[in-house]
């Protein structure tokens, strides 16, 4: 398993949890409520998000064998276009 972590800036985090959340709800198990979202990928990946007042964090988990970095790219995108008026976000990810 890989772990990526990122804390992105962003005073908009519960709204952009949610609309990610809700975007994606019709293609993968997803359960969310305004501070905290979980998603889970058809591939194993799992997307764990936290969001307060200033940060928005996002824990993802991709499975062996399948492209960390081009998952990264896929949350950080949706989030981006979420985010349209403030993107593009900062997403320092780190390893966990």
């Amino acid at each position: 398993m890989s772990v990526s972590i990122a804390r992105v800036p962003t005073a908009s985090a519960s709204r952009y949890l949610q609309q990610l959340a809700k975007h994606w709800s019709h293609k993968m198990e997803v359960g969310f409520s305004a501070q905290e979202g979980r998603i889970a990928f058809p591939n194993g990946a799992v997307l764990e998000m936290r969001a307060d007042s200033a940060t928005l964090d996002v824990v993802l988990t991709v499975p062996e064998g399948e492209d960390a970095a081009r998952m990264r790219e896929v949350v950080s995108s949706h989030l981006d276009r979420f985010a349209f008026r403030e993107a593009p976000l900062t997403f320092d990810w780190q390893e966990g």
